[in-house]
């Protein structure tokens, strides 16, 4: 939540000459309504089954270049399908520069409680480990510029891609 994935993403897909989708994305276009309003009405969990939906039928695609959002890694069959069906990277942050991004953001529904910084420290300690996990590459985006992680990014693909291929 607040890393990047999206803005990152684009770009990598661009430089990669690939597709880009957002799973937040689809699943508003799917149903019509933002995620706040899907939280609203059919509680994390609704969300939940649907994002597994999504991510199931984008992960099937190539060439594509998939945000997910921060909680996908909670089901274990979005882990799956992550991991068997392409490169996993985790964008790394830490909790303050997290906060610095999406602290006031309203369309974050689980953040909005009266203490997010303590929040977000909850919702990391069950998530990180699930990330590392699932990762098969993990940057670090730190104070770094977008343009410095991406080319950090580009890098380290190229190096996993040719460790895989042998």
């Amino acid at each position: 939540m607040g890393a990047g994935k999206t803005t990152m993403g684009r770009q990598i897909a661009k430089r990669l000459n690939m597709d880009f989708e957002d799973s937040d994305h689809v699943i508003e276009e799917h149903t019509g309504v933002d995620i706040p309003l899907i939280f609203e009405k059919e509680g994390e969990e609704g969300f939940r089954k649907r994002e597994s939906a999504v991510i199931d039928e984008l992960t099937q695609r190539s060439r594509l270049v998939l945000a997910t959002g921060g909680g996908a890694v909670l089901a274990e069959e979005n882990r799956q399908f992550l991991k068997n069906r392409g490169t996993v990277i985790y964008l790394h942050s830490d909790i303050k520069h997290l906060l610095e991004r999406v602290g006031h953001d309203k369309n974050r529904p689980l953040l909005q409680t009266p203490d997010p910084a303590a929040t977000l420290e909850e919702i990391m300690k069950i998530r990180e480990p699930l990330y590392r996990e699932t990762a098969d590459i993990i940057i670090n985006t730190g104070q770094q510029s977008i343009r410095a992680v991406i080319n950090v990014m580009l890098d380290k693909i190229k190096a996993y891609n040719n460790k895989i291929q042998g």
